[in-house]
């Protein structure tokens, strides 16, 4: 289960990328992240860009709403968004 922290009027969850993927987009859970794959290379910072681009299309809001806080050379990140709730996050599960 996907675990959604509120922090006033922001939500932080945890991700799984997947870099270098045929498709894009969110793909359920893994373990206890959101999945998400993205064409880009894990090279210069490409996929963290993709990564933030998919989360706002997903949750319909600006891509300066969306910030990874951890994670930044890793798969597994944490993220947050600003202008959501926790129930529009689970709904992506």
């Amino acid at each position: 289960m996907l675990t959604v922290t509120p922090r006033g009027d922001a939500v932080r969850f945890a991700v799984r990328v997947q870099p270098k993927a045929s498709r894009v987009g969110v793909d359920g859970l893994h373990g206890d992240a959101l999945k998400v794959r993205v064409h880009a290379p894990p090279v210069d910072g490409a996929a963290n860009a993709a990564v933030i681009e998919v989360i706002a299309d997903a949750l319909g809001v600006p891509k300066r709403a969306v910030r990874i806080v951890s994670g930044d050379s890793s798969r597994s990140k944490v993220v947050e968004v600003d202008g959501v709730s926790v129930a529009q996050v689970r709904a992506l599960e």
